[in-house]
């Protein structure tokens, strides 16, 4: 088959595509590189004059403070248009979600209508924020979600700019579209599985593809320090639950001084990120989750210990018993105690760090993913 895979966000695509390759299939993936992120793709779409040029910068700002108009999602739905005669004689394409192009959705509409002229066969990804996703968390009868910092605090709504515009009426028809013109919707992990059925959609569940032919298991050697690391992304800082991390890891400091290093970075390329965790033990994720997203599941093929969701949810889902993740909660003692716990018994964290792996390899291969997608694609 000739597959177009649509839009990146957490390198999902990239690794879905090297399973797809090893089947003997030929994949072109086209996105933006999302931002500072800077993931690998085949045909970029990435707003480099409105957003990479100083002064074309400046006046892209002050235009979009007087109109409201955004040059860079302009320029990115202007890069897909031209790029339209190289995305013909594809057997099947599948979007990341609906904001794949990351334009203006009536743009995106246009284009998508291109698009599909000329492939049939076609899925719509649930990764992510989404409108049903969306629709479901502000109804509010989970435990917590991604909304929980705005159901408490209303005057956090700046920081829920990119979830809520899933809400409006634009984004709202895009994904209507999507969903009547798409031959499947697939949901990544439990956080976007569990919504999707309580909205009554009928959606297929494959698991993120982690390549871990590439990703080197190192088992924890342990000797005075134990390491841990947090990687912020501002835009989804108060999302991810980021503060709770923040105020326990100042304890933990206090707590064991000389015992623990902490390494923090910030707004980093995909490639500086990995670099910067490669010698942490722990790694910090996020706390508003049932299961785990990207960065998690590739921390856990290394081998690290990983705080993210790792809920009942979760556990049920796989069968576990034994802990392959450590379940964050947004709870500042509970974090505490948790890590205290593991610097205290350092053999926990090594045997933690084997379980993640195996469980990467049994459920995440992107191998058996891959065919997955296809199963689901040809059904």
């Amino acid at each position: 088959m000739k597959i177009l895979l649509l839009g990146e966000y957490s390198r999902l695509h990239n690794s879905l595509k090297e399973g797809l390759v090893s089947q003997g299939h030929e994949v072109i993936t086209v996105a933006s590189g999302d931002y500072f992120k800077k993931y690998d793709v085949d045909y970029s779409i990435h707003s480099a004059y409105s957003s990479d040029f100083w002064l074309i910068q400046k006046g892209k700002n002050l235009l979009f403070k007087i109109t409201k108009i955004d040059l860079e999602k302009i320029e990115r739905a202007m890069r897909f248009y031209f790029l339209l005669p190289k995305l013909k004689d594809f057997n099947h394409v599948q979007l990341i979600n609906s904001d794949a192009i990351e334009t203006y959705p009536f743009l995106a509409r246009f284009l998508y209508k291109k698009l599909f002229k000329n492939i049939k066969s076609r899925s719509l990804l649930i990764c992510g924020d989404e409108t049903p996703i969306i629709d479901y968390l502000l109804k509010n009868e989970m435990k917590y979600s991604v909304l929980t910092p705005y159901f408490e605090d209303n005057s956090l709504v700046k920081h829920y700019h990119f979830p809520l515009k899933y809400r409006t009426k634009s984004y709202r028809k895009t994904f209507d579209w999507l969903h009547d013109n798409c031959n499947s919707l697939i949901a990544s992990d439990l956080d976007y599985k569990i919504p999707l059925e309580a909205m009554e959609y009928n959606a297929h569940f494959i698991p993120n593809p982690i390549n871990t032919d590439i990703i080197e298991f190192k088992e924890l050697k342990i000797n005075e320090t134990v390491v841990l690391f947090l990687g912020i992304n501002r835009g989804s800082y108060i999302k991810k639950g980021i503060p709770f991390f923040e105020k326990a890891l100042e304890i933990i400091k206090e707590k064991y001084n000389s015992k623990v290093e902490i390494i923090i970075s910030e707004n980093i390329s995909y490639n500086q990120y990995i670099s910067k965790y490669n010698k942490a033990h722990i790694l910090l994720d996020q706390v508003y989750a049932y299961d785990q997203g990207y960065n998690a599941l590739e921390a856990m093929a290394k081998g690290k210990v990983v705080f993210t969701g790792a809920e009942k949810e979760f556990t049920e889902q796989y069968n576990l018993t034994d802990r392959v993740a450590v379940n964050a909660l947004p709870d500042v003692d509970s974090l505490v105690n948790e890590l205290s716990f593991l610097i205290e018994n350092p053999a926990e964290l090594i045997t933690i760090g084997k379980r993640a792996r195996a469980f990467i390899e049994k459920e995440h291969n992107y191998i058996k993913i891959a065919e997955k997608y296809l199963e689901v694609w040809n059904g």
